[in-house]
Parts: C-alpha cells; structure tokens; sequence
C-alpha cells in the first residue's frame, strides 16, 4: 500500500505500496493491546517451544530472537463446526556461498488438524512495501485472529483481537513471511541486509524460505498458492517464478489484493494519460458513494468514457471554449471535484484530488479510499502534507496488536523491535536495471503458459487510489487470450486499497478466494 503521488519525493510515492507503515517497538505494543484480547473460554491453548533454535541466533541482534514455538488453538467457524489448529511462529536461516549465516527470516505458521495434511492447499503470504511485514494480511484477512477497530472501524486508538470465524484456515494451511529488515526479521550483520532489497534478490530469498518451509513440514505433495498484498502482488508473481527456476517448485495459483503490477502506472508522472484515465473510474466510484448511487451501471458509464472522450481528450491538445468547458464539467460532476480545479489542471486530475475536494470543509481525502476524509491538520498549506488517513491513522495499532498476540497467544517473545515498515529498504530498493519500468505482465505470461492448471485471481476495491481497479483489468485484458480464458479473474469489492476492512468485502473476498482452492 502506498500513496500514490507523482509531486511527493521518491521516498513517500515508495510508501504507496506498503500495506503498513513505521515500526512498533515491542514494549508499546503490549500496552496497547494486552488488555484487550478476546479468547473464547474453553478454547485450546497449549504451548511448546523448540529450543534447538536458539543457539543458531546468537551474536548480534539475532541473539534477541527465540526459538520455534508451537502452540495449539481452536476456532469456530462462520459455516459451523470447531476448528482445531497450530500455530508457529518461528524463523529460517539464510546463509551465502561460504557457509556464512546472512539473515533470520521471521514467519507464522497456521497448520489446520487433518486427515491429509500433505495434500491439503498451503498459502504463502506476504505484505508489500517494499519493507513492510505481514501482520496486515494476517490479522486484517486471512488468520484466525482479527483485529478489530473502534469509531466505524477508523479508530486505531480503540483496538481488539477476536476471532475470524471467516479466516482462510478453513480451506488453506497458511504462512506469513517478513522480508528481511521487516517484522522480527533481520541480517546478520548491521549493515548486511542491502543484498535482500531489490526485485530479484527479493524473490529469491523468499523463495528459498518457502522451499524450506515445504521440506522441513514434508509439503511436497500439498497445492500451494501465493498471497501478496500491493507491492507483495508485485512480489507474488516474481517468487512464483523463482520457484520454478531456483527450487523446482510450481504453484498453483496467486491471488493479487490490490497488487501493483506495472510500474508505469505508479511512477508514470502526473501528465501520463493512460494512468489517469485508469484512475479515473475509482475517483467516479468514490462519488457515487459519497452520494448513495453506486452501481454498477452508473460505473460502467464513468469506465467507458475513462477510456474514450477522457483519455482522447488528456493526450490531444488541450481544448478550448465550449468543448473545454464542457468537458472539464462532466469530470467534475462525475469525480466531485469543483470545475475550477479539474480546468486548472486540465482534466489531470491526481493528487489534487486528495487537498481540493473538500477544500472548503478543510477536509482531506485518503489516498486508500477516496471515500473516506477527515480534518485537514494543515489547512492553511496548497498541497497535501497531511499523513493518509487510513494508513497512518490505523497502522501503528496493527503493529502492537501483532507483537502482543505473538508474545501472548503464540508464546514468541522477544525484546527486538517489530518493523512494521522499515523505511530504509524503500529508499534503498533496487528496482532492476535497463531502461522499462519494472513490470509483472510477462511473468504472469509465462506462469499461465509453462503451468496448464495455474491460475490467477486479482482483488480490487473500487475506491483505492493508490492501485487504481481498472489498471488491474488492464494488465488482464492484454494478456494473450489464449492463456488468459478461464484462468484469470479479477474480482471487485465496495471499499479501497485495504477493501477488507470492511466486514462484508472481507467476506465476500474470502468465498472468492475459496473458489480458487476448489477448481479444478
């Protein structure tokens, strides 16, 4: 998740695509939380500890990590009937050429109690960033516990864990990965986690931890699929190929939420056509909520003159008199931005869109969901300077929610600060060298050709500015149709970049998603 502005420094249009944002130091986080757990009495609760971890962590930082540990749970699920489940959170070594220990990678683990557990589906997921940990997805979607939030869901100052009677674990095993330098993963040495941070060196390391993930747990035999969330979108199709190439493993499927797929639309500039004709619709959406008229009719309407007048109109000369004032009013009706700015700007709508909508009411829209604004804490500034709303206004209570539901419900205790967010690896990434934005399109090409039965599902919420629906649809629709028909979906829910924050996309996404386990 990230903001996606084309005016901000190169360090904040990196945070676009975190997921989650700043680092939770580990004793904050109790506080925050610790009184607020939510576990059902009679529920099982058993814990145990795998010590022979923990002479491998020591010296340096890695000394603060502990071993293994393993714990027994039990949930009831929204369809009925009880869950029995482990639980573990623990770490995998990486080591170079020479023998050398490089990184202790951070993961959870959530293993459902089966007749079959090697051929039962295994989930591989990760946040975004990139440097962001995955706490997000595992305590917003997919785990059995979920965090829960205050003031309509808004309030991160009001935080709870309850169970997800809807978590994944009822069709999927699951295991949330940290990169290294996110989460309670770290490099050996202080200065040693710079070889991690780029696209390919990325998706290899977590290949590599999902290869010994699938060994040591004797998952050879089980269906795996890959989960990634914004730039762990990005990331899921790049570790699907490094673990074809680099593991000999194939994956059956991936599942996008609100993925970056193509960097032209995310670093394209302000005056590129194309990426604000794609925008568009998801600004279109935002209104027809604001207004209570949201269909899909209505949408289809603002989708098709996206991709016709629009964009004719933003790579043309700019126009003059009538046609310009017509023009310029039909995309201030449509987006509800005055006329005066949308004509100022030329129709390049942007990130003015985030100070000027509510300019009036001195209110400032969330790059995540172009629905939601609050009080501008500058106003008195031209452009936006104001943390996001949603991201900032919620992640730090996701961040001390994880560490005190992994010290006190998972038994992994440890004084090392949890990063939610490490900023440095933004600002470090390695994008990859050559002169082409950086760009999943031919390796989804390549994993929907080599591998008959893979497929690929994509989620979007309608109001996300930050990774724009129809961008998504986009990238699908120039897939060759050959490897495309019936093994790609693009799946669209009300909300935006985080669209399961509401209850009812979360749920309706999760039956979705349960589809994908399903078929054949």
């Amino acid at each position: 998740m990230s903001k996606l502005s084309q005016k901000m420094p190169m360090l904040d249009r990196r945070r676009i695509l975190t997921g989650l944002v700043v680092a939770a130091p580990a004793s904050f986080a109790l506080a925050a939380v610790a009184a607020a757990q939510e576990r059902k009495p009679g529920g099982e609760h058993r814990q145990q500890h795998d010590q022979s971890n923990s002479p491998r962590n020591g010296p340096g930082v890695l000394s603060l990590l502990p071993g293994d540990s393993t714990t027994q749970h039990s949930i009831d699920l929204a369809g009925g009937g009880k869950l029995t489940y482990t639980a573990t959170a623990g770490t995998f070594s990486l080591f170079d050429q020479s023998g050398e220990r490089m990184a202790a990678v951070f993961y959870t683990a959530y293993v459902a109690k089966s007749a079959d557990p090697a051929s039962r589906p295994l989930t591989f997921a990760f946040n975004g960033g990139p440097g962001a940990a995955s706490a997000f997805l595992n305590l917003g979607l997919v785990g059995p516990r979920l965090a829960q939030f205050g003031g309509n869901g808004h309030d991160g100052a009001q935080v709870k864990l309850a169970d997800n009677p809807d978590t994944w674990l009822a069709f999927t095993d699951l295991m949330l990965v940290d990169p290294v330098g996110t989460g309670w993963s770290r490099a050996a040495k202080p200065d040693g986690g710079e070889p991690f941070w780029g696209v390919s060196a990325d998706a290899e390391s977590m290949a590599k931890v999902i290869a010994l993930y699938v060994a040591k747990n004797n998952r050879v035999s089980s269906p795996k699929f890959i989960l990634g969330e914004s730039y762990g979108g990005f990331r899921a199709a790049k570790v699907a190929r490094a673990l074809q190439n680099d593991q000999g493993i194939s994956v059956s499927g991936i599942l996008m939420v609100s993925p970056m797929l193509d960097g032209a639309f995310q670093f394209g500039g302000d005056r590129y056509a194309l990426g604000a004709a794609l925008q568009l619709p998801s600004l279109a959406a935002a209104e027809l909520e604001r207004k209570g008229t949201f269909s899909k009719q209505a949408l289809a309407q603002a989708e098709h003159f996206a991709l016709t007048d629009y964009l004719t109109a933003l790579a043309g000369p700019p126009l003059q008199g009538d046609a310009a004032k017509n023009f310029y009013a039909r995309v201030a009706a449509m987006t509800g931005l005055p006329e005066d700015v949308v004509a100022r700007h030329r129709g390049f709508i942007g990130d003015s869109y985030v100070k000027e909508l509510h300019l009036n009411d001195q209110k400032i829209v969330s790059h995540y969901d172009a629905t939601f604004a609050v009080d501008d804490p500058n106003p008195e500034f031209a452009a936006a300077r104001a943390p996001d709303p949603i991201l900032d206004g919620l992640v730090r209570s996701y961040g001390g929610a994880f560490v005190a539901y992994a010290r006190g419900e998972l038994g992994f205790k440890t004084e090392m600060t949890y990063n939610l967010l490490n900023e440095e690896i933004a600002g470090r990434w390695k994008w990859g060298s050559g002169r082409t934005q950086p760009s999943v399109a031919e390796d989804l090409r390549v994993l929907l050709e080599l591998t008959p039965s893979f497929r690929l599902m994509i989620a979007n919420g309608y109001s996300d500015m930050v990774t724009p629906y129809a961008v998504s649809r986009y990238v699908l629709d120039h897939l060759p149709a050959a490897e495309a028909e019936e093994r790609t979906q693009l799946r669209l829910y009300r909300g935006g970049h985080m669209f399961y924050l509401d209850p009812d996309s979360r749920k309706a996404f999760t039956t979705d998603a349960r589809s994908m386990y399903v078929s054949p």
